[in-house]
């Protein structure tokens, strides 16, 4: 994420730059500013509903798992539960 991030930044930073020094009037330049701030918001907009999505998965694959482990851990105690009490009869 960090590098999406800085990515990001420099695209953003060389757009500015970029517009700052074309030849063009000011209404313009805040045209262009506007546009591109546009679709920048949209790819952030994607960027974190893919994170979000990302998020939600790893979330439930960690629920399962822990599970899981947790089932096993609970039928290995009472195999050993069963296996002492049958080596102290």
């Amino acid at each position: 994420m960090k590098k999406v991030l800085t990515v990001l930044g420099a695209a953003v930073a060389g757009f500015a730059a970029g517009v700052l020094t074309a030849p063009k009037s000011g209404k313009e330049t805040r045209k262009d500013l506007k546009k591109k701030a546009n679709e920048l918001k949209k790819d952030a907009d994607k960027c974190a509903a893919k994170a979000k999505t990302v998020a939600k998965d790893t979330a439930a694959s960690l629920k399962s798992g822990a599970q899981k482990v947790g089932k096993a851990t609970t039928e290995a105690a009472h195999d050993v539960k069963g296996d002492v009490e049958k080596s102290l009869k």
